[in-house]
């Protein structure tokens, strides 16, 4: 009878705290459950306050008014100045932890490609040319905003020995290099293949295609599995402008070696891809990219009716560069307004 009463007892304590701890399951899940539903509730206004946004209207459209720069010219100097996603863009931890090395980060795409980064938790190292200080300098405060490194680094990447030293001082100053993104160009508009010299034609060519050509060769004994690299390219590669002989050439050479370098480097766990913007309100245009008519209907000609800004592609370099794109390399993704290839 003892050992019957004992063996009831243990049962009962037994009974009583499997019932506590349903109880206390119950009220968690509850909670748990009544948090989410919290959150997409906040989520839900968020959005339903936002509400959807015309895309032919979010940003200026021509015609814009006529302005020109000395090459490579500044964003802070444009009218209307490009959006570059300063106070937009919000990022979620896709980045976290990853190093990053941007060309041509000043301003333009480069610019909203660094400041997305950052906010996404990567740290950031930008190379620019000496007269883009004052944009540059205002990207790193961005960044270092974010709570990441930030690494200025200027120069001319037509020269070897200067691409070398900015992936050493990029590898040193951040601790690694896992994103690569091949950004800088010169773009300059000619009515005529004869207005070209062969000085012009070869600092195009050395600052798009030699420049990605020096800079991958030194970033690729640091690069690991899982690390990416992206080329800029352009709607220019598959449909040329005839005042732009020189450049376009270069941009179909960026398609294709993104192409090339993705399957040779796919066997090293190293995924390579483009993206190729249409006309988009970078200081490119307003620095000899385009004459003064072409500027003032910038984008005019495409189906959405204006230029697009530097933050509208940003979100595309943070996917490629993201790891649950690791199926994509090889490939050229667009943002031309409706018109261009791919």
């Amino acid at each position: 009878m003892i050992l019957f009463s004992v063996t009831m007892d243990y049962q009962n304590k037994i009974t009583r705290r499997k019932a506590i701890s349903g109880i206390g399951l119950t009220l968690s899940a509850v909670a748990l459950s009544s948090a989410l539903d919290s959150e997409a509730s906040i989520k839900t206004d968020v959005m339903q306050k936002k509400g959807l946004e015309d895309p032919r209207t979010r940003y200026p459209q021509p015609p814009f008014k006529e302005q020109s720069q000395k090459w490579p010219g500044l964003a802070s100097q444009m009218n209307p100045q490009p959006d570059h996603e300063e106070k937009s863009y919000k990022g979620s931890g896709r980045l976290a932890g990853r190093k990053a090395l941007i060309t041509g980060g000043d301003s333009g795409i480069g610019r909203a490609v660094a400041i997305a980064y950052a906010r996404e938790g990567a740290d950031v190292a930008i190379n620019y040319l000496p007269d883009e200080e004052q944009d540059a300098q205002e990207v790193i405060a961005l960044i270092k905003k974010e709570g990441r490194k930030a690494i200025a680094i200027p120069g001319d990447i037509r020269d070897e020995a200067f691409c070398k030293k900015l992936v050493e001082e990029t590898v040193q100053g951040l601790g690694g290099l896992d994103i690569l993104v091949n950004n800088a160009a010169r773009q300059q508009t000619y009515p005529s293949i004869l207005d070209i010299t062969t000085e012009q034609f070869d600092w195009t060519m050395k600052t798009n295609i030699y420049a990605p050509f020096w800079i991958i060769k030194a970033a690729l004994p640091h690069l690991k599995p899982g690390s990416v690299i992206i080329g800029t390219s352009s709607e220019q590669a598959t449909d040329p402008s005839a005042d732009l002989y020189d450049y376009a050439q270069t941009k179909a050479a960026t398609t294709n070696y993104v192409r090339s370098l993705a399957k040779q480097l796919a066997t090293k766990g190293i995924r390579v891809n483009g993206v190729a913007p249409g006309p988009i309100w970078t200081p490119l245009q307003v620095s000899g990219g385009a004459t003064q008519e072409k500027l003032k209907n910038f984008g005019g000609d495409t189906p959405m009716g204006r230029p697009g800004q530097p933050v509208e592609l940003a979100s595309i370099f943070v996917q490629l560069a993201a790891s649950d794109a690791s199926y994509s390399t090889g490939q050229i993704y667009g943002a031309a307004g409706g018109k261009g290839h791919p």
